[in-house]
């Protein structure tokens, strides 16, 4: 079995490696491959990325033998520090062996349920994939937008985004995609394309475009915290079953959503919102975020004071002093 790239968290939770955090990850990131045939121009697998082979956004991924590191992860699965894996394939000629060997020696030495991220053409291969022991499988559309799509990953959206339908529909709530905000979408743009994965039951894990040395786009400033609290208070509202009639927009702007301050509240109180989206068990601490920085995506619950900053922040809720009262009912407080 070949070398495998466990993330540094990764690595810390199976033991092989020390790190100084307060949050680990409760999924085992997995990255095979390296300098992927695509041009994004936000990544450091990247063909035309000079970013470091061991990068992908913040987070170093160091090697190590394939079974040991499978071994590992199911020992730390069994103790009941890890809840899933998550292996992630970089695209290249020899992609989809390596998709389906890693698959079989991962399935083989644990039972831990595993979502595979590949760079697949269409169903047989989704098939394939499940058949062989995924428990879930992702297609990253990553661009809000065909227009986006083409600019940033020089592909087809619309065919990408029929092949996941397609998916989705064949393996209902087995199929995920993932989605940058700060691309260059308007807010409505984007809450409109999680709606429509909302609508075809794709689970959307939402990232913050995060700028890498090395990568094209290495100078373009990540998405205004408030951009992004509103994303995610949108795509948590259409989670709830919410229409998308609820949401008010001006010039592409989220500017206002047609529900009482309220239930706003009482919706919103626990914090889930802000949390890291995705896969169930998949919290990916610091992947968009420098401990002691902007918090994109929370990697654990968040406090009532973090709660009542994320609502302000988002400035669609009116939060004032002791007068917000949502997240104290939620707690118990």
């Amino acid at each position: 079995m070949s070398l495998w790239r466990l993330s540094a968290g990764t690595a810390c939770v199976v033991g092989k490696k020390q790190l100084k955090t307060d949050v680990l990850p409760t999924t085992a990131y997995i990255m095979l491959g390296e300098k992927c045939q695509n041009s994004c121009q936000f990544c450091a697998q990247s063909r035309d990325s000079l970013a470091r082979a061991d990068r992908l956004s913040r987070v170093t991924w160091p090697e190590f033998p394939g079974q040991e590191a499978a071994q590992a992860v199911d020992t730390a699965f069994q103790a009941g520090q890890l809840q899933r894996a998550c292996l992630q394939i970089v695209n290249g000629g020899q992609s989809w062996q390596t998709s389906i060997t890693a698959l079989a020696a991962l399935t083989q030495e644990s039972s831990v349920p595993v979502c595979i991220s590949t760079d697949i053409e269409n169903i047989a291969q989704a098939k394939e994939l499940f058949a062989r022991g995924a428990d879930r499988i992702s297609i990253a559309l990553d661009a809000a937008t065909a227009e986006l799509y083409q600019q940033v990953k020089s592909g087809e959206w619309t065919k990408r985004w029929e092949l996941l339908k397609r998916c989705a529909h064949e393996f209902p709530g087995k199929v995920s995609t993932h989605l940058i905000v700060g691309l260059g979408e308007t807010e409505e743009e984007m809450i409109t394309t999680i709606g429509n994965c909302q609508d075809n039951s794709i689970r959307v894990g939402l990232f913050a475009f995060t700028p890498v040395r090395g990568t094209a786009w290495a100078d373009k400033p990540p998405p205004a915290i408030e951009q992004y609290r509103r994303i995610q208070i949108a795509h948590f509202l259409l989670q709830q079953d919410y229409s998308r009639d609820v949401f008010q927009y001006q010039d592409g702007r989220l500017i206002g959503v047609r529900l009482s301050q309220a239930e706003m509240e009482a919706v919103l109180a626990d914090g889930k919102a802000f949390e890291t989206s995705g896969c169930s068990g998949c919290n990916r601490p610091y992947y968009n975020e420098r401990p002691g920085g902007v918090m994109y995506n929370y990697p654990r619950p968040l406090t009532v004071a973090e709660v009542k900053q994320a609502l302000v922040e988002s400035g669609l809720i009116s939060v004032t002093g002791d007068g917000w009262s949502g997240a104290k009912r939620k707690r118990g407080i």
